[in-house]
């Protein structure tokens, strides 16, 4: 099979090695903000951010995801931002041996039908606001707005630094490479 400049382009996005990612994730600000609006009404932040009502008031953040749900230092639920923050909880560990796949699309469609809503701004945070929060806003990038993986870390990276554990790297090449050959059977 003959390939063009455009499928070896497609290539060079798609087959990104864990080590090539890293090296992208390497580069670029270091942005140390408890929060950072990473696309449009979506900020990416810490529990320090999560912990801080007014802070989120202030904001008017309407919807928080919270990527370490139930962990030690993550314990955010409902009651704890009142009832105008809707409140959805991941119970992932920031473990590469972790599988947090089967959150990509809940969480993706969590964020989505919330940035759908006029006025909703949301907050997706785990402790530190770099692996497991990045992922799944790197998730619904790819998702929902048709980034590849790699456009979708560039993206995110103008406006805060992520570094997403290297099994969560793997997991979204599979999803990137999953929802590039679903769009191409299209």
């Amino acid at each position: 099979m003959k390939m063009d400049s455009v499928d070896l382009d497609v290539v060079d996005i798609l087959y990104k090695t864990i080590e090539e990612l890293e090296d992208i994730l390497h580069g670029g600000q270091l942005s140390c903000n408890h929060v950072d609006e990473v696309w449009p009404n979506l900020f990416l932040g810490d529990m320090h951010m999560s912990h801080d009502r007014y802070g989120l008031w202030r904001l008017g953040i309407t919807h928080v995801l919270n990527a370490a749900h139930g962990k030690m230092c993550c314990k955010g639920r409902d009651d704890f931002y009142g009832t105008t923050v809707k409140y959805y909880g991941v119970p992932a560990n920031d473990l590469p041996t972790f599988d947090i796949s089967p959150f990509f699309y809940p969480s993706a469609h969590y964020i989505h039908e919330a940035l759908t809503t006029t006025g909703a701004k949301v907050f997706v945070h785990c402790a530190m606001g770099l692996s497991r929060s990045a992922a799944l806003v790197l998730a619904y990038l790819m998702i929902n707005c048709n980034y590849s993986l790699v456009d979708a870390i560039l993206k995110v990276k103008e406006k805060r630094w992520i570094f997403p554990n290297r099994g969560f790297l793997k997991q979204l090449i599979t999803l990137n490479s999953e929802l590039y050959c679903k769009s191409e059977s299209k």
